[in-house]
């Protein structure tokens, strides 16, 4: 048969595209409400726009934090210190419309239907109802050492790698905004080689595209991260800047929102996509602990070689504590019966908000630091849903 060969693409950005930037804000704000407060309830959303940060949502906590202060740091621990840069965290304007959680939601969360109904066995897992329904997806692959997808652990890279030779001063006329994209070449199913790098770096005025910023950018952004095995710069297509210019950044050039960059935040499209962002939500919202379960399953279920492949895929009913489904979609590179991965699923992962919120230790402020370059692939020790611990016993139990 012949192979197949396709092109697949992923994007990322940086942390001061405007979107990541309001992520940021948000986890910032739960972070600093957490740290004091781990039993907070915190719902928090972000708009930015031209010298203006509107910051809303649902938040109960026994609690104070100064959310305008809060704001004005992480806009500025970014870079946006001058307006010419198209935002200053000293000078914009902070807007902050804060309600409590409904208190219909809450008597769900509060205490789950098992509990309330009569069906719990195990009350201090059955605490925690679900903050909401919906569907999460974990994925993981060996395409990389992370089990991540290659054309998102790349484009992760070159972004970070942007803000580092921005902040060390490498590129000291690089400013904050930026977007980063990877198109791989795959011959039936395993990458081959970068086809396509596109890289939008916001830039003082005075910067040459063609003559300055595409010569620096290949070398002390690209070729620091792109493995040489993975591309050939005779051939490979590389648009740096391609409309000439991107001067012009930040909120000032584009509104940002939380939760618009969800793709970036997971796999880059390798894998279907759950119905809700994670930033500026505690872990009793499962858009946010559901996700880093699944992703924990689907990645001990790569590394104890049980699929080369994996697809997770977590459902919740507001108030339950038990999902009402759980899926392993392996796409064919099952050694094992699909049917007693499920299994497998179903007897060692607890897939309860409490037991998901013990297991990761989630009442913690290590959120910030989880809105920029994904939240799946990173080592990092706070990362715990990116642990492999339980690849032995899988392996062992699948007798392999």
């Amino acid at each position: 048969m012949k192979k197949r060969h396709y092109l697949f693409t992923s994007e990322s950005v940086t942390e001061g595209h405007p979107d990541k930037l309001a992520d940021q804000i948000s986890d910032a704000i739960l972070d600093g409400i957490i740290s004091s407060d781990p039993m907070a309830r915190v719902a928090c959303e972000t708009f930015l726009t031209t010298g203006l940060v509107v910051v809303g949502g649902e938040i109960t906590t026994n609690t104070y934090v100064e959310i305008p202060e809060i704001v004005r740091n992480t806009i500025k621990e970014v870079g946006y210190t001058r307006a010419k840069y198209g935002f200053d965290g000293d000078t914009c304007g902070i807007m902050v419309t804060i309600d409590p959680q409904s208190p219909d939601i809450a008597q769900g969360v509060n205490c789950a239907y098992e509990e309330r109904v009569g069906k719990a066995n195990d009350n201090n897992l059955n605490d925690v109802g679900a903050g909401d329904q919906g569907m999460m997806v974990g994925y993981a692959c060996k395409e990389t050492p992370e089990l991540m997808p290659m054309p998102i652990m790349l484009a992760h890279k070159l972004a970070h790698r942007l803000a580092e030779v921005r902040k060390s001063k490498i590129l000291p006329y690089l400013r904050p905004d930026g977007k980063t994209q990877v198109t791989m070449e795959y011959e039936d199913g395993k990458p081959l080689m970068v086809n396509t790098v596109v890289i939008a770096a916001q830039h003082r005025p005075d910067v040459e595209v063609d003559t300055i910023l595409t010569p620096d950018i290949i070398d002390h952004v690209l070729k620091p991260v792109i493995p040489e095995d993975y591309i050939d710069y005779d051939n490979v297509k590389i648009f740096i800047n391609p409309t000439g210019k991107f001067v012009l950044g930040g909120p000032s050039a584009d509104t940002g929102l939380t939760g618009r960059k969800i793709i970036v935040d997971t796999y880059g499209g390798a894998a279907r996509t759950g119905g809700g962002c994670f930033s500026g939500k505690d872990p009793t919202k499962v858009d946010r602990s559901g996700h880093y379960m699944a992703r924990y399953i689907a990645k001990n279920i790569v590394a104890a070689e049980l699929a080369d492949k994996c697809e997770v895929q977590l459902a919740y009913a507001i108030g339950v504590a038990r999902p009402v489904s759980i899926m392993a979609e392996c796409f064919g590179t099952a050694k094992i019966d699909p049917n007693k991965i499920e299994e497998l699923i179903g007897e060692y992962f607890d897939c309860r908000p409490a037991a998901i919120i013990n297991k990761f230790d989630l009442r913690r402020p290590i959120y910030k630091k989880t809105a920029c370059y994904g939240h799946f692939g990173r080592n990092d020790k706070d990362f715990a849903w990116e642990k492999t611990d339980m690849a032995d016993v899988l392996r062992k139990e699948a007798n392999l």
